[in-house]
């Protein structure tokens, strides 16, 4: 990860179907590199694509993890993702419960 010194992620992405949102979050948790994911939708995003713009209904998967495992997570996302360009967006979680975060470590550890 460059410029952030975060331990924590919050990682998204936007796909147009309910049902890969679902497989996503579930593909991610199973494989340990996400704690938890949340899927949220539908809602309407609007963007530039081919020289014009473009509105479509998607779904959002938030993925919360350590910094350490971005690189994995993001892999996955681009190999099991159908757009061809995926968002896959992190943001640092720079505070939470201590609970909470010793929680994300310990279900993404084998």
């Amino acid at each position: 990860m460059t410029g952030s010194s975060a331990d924590y992620l919050q990682v998204q992405t936007t796909t147009d179907s309910r049902p890969e949102a679902m497989e996503l979050a579930r593909a991610a948790v199973e494989s340990r590199l996400a704690a938890g994911a949340q899927v949220a939708g539908p809602m309407t995003t609007t963007y530039w694509w081919d020289d014009g713009v473009e509105r479509a209904e998607e779904w959002l998967v938030m993925f919360k993890l350590p910094a350490d495992r971005y690189e994995e997570l993001a892999a996955l996302l681009t190999e099991r993702h159908s757009y061809d360009e995926p968002e896959i967006v992190a943001l640092p979680i720079l505070r939470g419960s201590p609970g909470y975060l010793g929680w994300i470590t310990e279900e993404t550890r084998a």
